[in-house]
C-alpha cells in the first residue's frame, strides 16, 4: 500500500498543471502553473512506469488518465499545425537564440551560429563581449539590423537580425517589448523577421506587461502582409495565455515546443520552452531543432520554413 502510495501523491502537481493548462483561466497564478506542461508529462509517464513495475493496476489506470490530461493540454505547444509546404518551393533556415546579458562565451556563440548553416540569425540579449565580436559570432552574415543598446539589469544589450542577403531595417516599434525587425530577402522572397524578448510574468514583473506586449506584437503582425516570421523569448510556452492569445487570429502559428529550450542546465526532454518561433499561414515549417550550447540559460532553436501551399479558392 505505502509503495503505491508515493508515486501516487506525485501525481497531484501533473493534475494541477493539466487542470490549470485546459481550464483556459488567464490569472496570473493559473497561467504561471499552466507553463510547467513538459515537466508534468516527464513526472507523469514516470509514475506510469512505476505503476507498471510494482503490477499495480489502481495506480496504472490513474497515472495513464494522468498522462493523457497532461498530453491534451499540451497539445497546442507539442503538436501545432505544420503547414503543408509547396512541393517546389525552396527552404530558408532561421537560427533563434537568447544569448544571456552575461554570457562572454564568443567561442561557443560562434560555434552555435556557424552550425547551423542558417539563411538568417535572430540573437536577443547579446551582452557587451559578444556585441564586440559580431564580425566574428556572424561570419557570413554581412547584413545586419543591430538595436541600439538597451540596459535591463543594468547591463547593456543589443538584439540582432541577420542575413546571407540584405535585410532591412524596419526600426520597430511596440509599445513596452524589446523587439528588433527587418525585411529579409531570402529565397522564398521577401519574409518579414521580428525578433522579440517579452518581460518575465508575474510574480517577476507587472502582471499585465506580457498582455500588452503580446497585443502590440497582434497589432503589428495583422497589419504586416506577407511571409511573417517572429523569433525570441516569449517567456512563456505557446500552451499558456500568452500562446493562447498569440495563436487566437491565426495569424501567428507556434513551431512545436519539444524539446525544451530553458533551463540549459536541465535535459531538453525536462525543460520548458520559452524560446519560441511563431510563422504566419504563407509559411510551412519543415523542421523544429535545437541548437549546440551557446553558454546561455536557453537553447537556441533552428526552424526550416518553405512556401505553404495556397488555400483553395472559395
Amino acid at each position: 500500500m505505502l509503495l503505491t502510495a508515493v508515486p501516487g501523491l506525485l501525481l497531484i502537481p501533473p493534475l494541477v498543471v493539466a487542470g490549470a493548462a485546459l481550464s483556459g483561466i488567464g490569472h496570473r497564478w493559473v497561467d504561471l502553473v499552466a507553463q510547467f506542461a513538459g515537466p508534468a508529462l516527464i513526472v507523469a509517464v514516470a509514475v506510469v512506469a512505476a505503476a507498471a513495475a510494482l503490477r499495480s493496476r489502481a495506480l496504472l489506470t490513474a497515472a495513464v488518465g494522468v498522462s493523457v490530461l497532461v498530453l491534451v493540454a499540451g497539445s497546442a505547444q507539442w503538436a501545432p499545425p505544420r503547414g503543408e509546404g509547396a512541393a517546389d518551393s525552396p527552404a530558408v533556415t532561421l537560427y533563434s537564440a537568447n544569448l544571456h546579458r552575461d554570457n562572454a562565451d564568443v567561442e561557443a556563440i560562434t560555434a552555435s551560429v556557424q552550425a547551423s548553416d542558417a539563411d538568417l540569425v535572430v540573437l536577443i540579449e547579446v551582452g557587451p563581449v559578444p556585441a564586440a565580436a559580431l564580425d566574428r559570432i556572424l561570419a557570413g552574415y554581412p547584413h545586419r539590423v543591430v538595436t541600439p543598446p538597451l540596459r535591463p539589469g543594468g547591463t547593456t544589450v543589443r538584439s540582432v537580425i541577420a542575413g546571407r542577403r540584405p535585410v532591412e531595417n524596419l526600426r520597430l516599434r511596440i509599445s513596452g517589448l524589446s523587439v528588433v525587425g527587418a525585411r529579409a530577402d531570402t529565397a522564398l522572397g521577401t519574409v518579414t523577421v521580428a525578433g522579440v524578448h517579452m518581460t518575465r510574468p508575474w510574480p517577476w514583473q507587472i502582471q499585465w506587461e506580457q498582455i500588452r506586449q503580446a497585443e502590440g506584437l497582434l497589432d503589428w503582425a495583422a497589419a504586416t502582409p506577407g511571409p511573417l516570421l517572429a523569433a525570441g523569448d516569449f517567456n512563456s510556452v505557446s500552451s499558456a495565455r500568452i500562446g493562447r492569445q498569440l495563436r487566437a487570429d491565426g495569424r501567428l502559428i507556434p513551431a512545436p515546443g519539444w524539446p525544451g529550450t530553458w533551463p540549459s542546465a536541465l535535459p531538453p526532454f525536462a525543460g520548458i520552452t520559452i524560446d519560441q518561433v511563431y510563422r504566419s499561414p504563407e509559411l510551412a515549417l519543415v523542421e523544429r531543432r535545437l541548437g549546440p550550447d551557446t553558454g546561455s540559460d536557453h537553447r537556441p532553436v533552428i526552424t526550416r520554413f518553405v512556401r505553404a501551399t495556397p488555400p483553395p479558392a472559395p
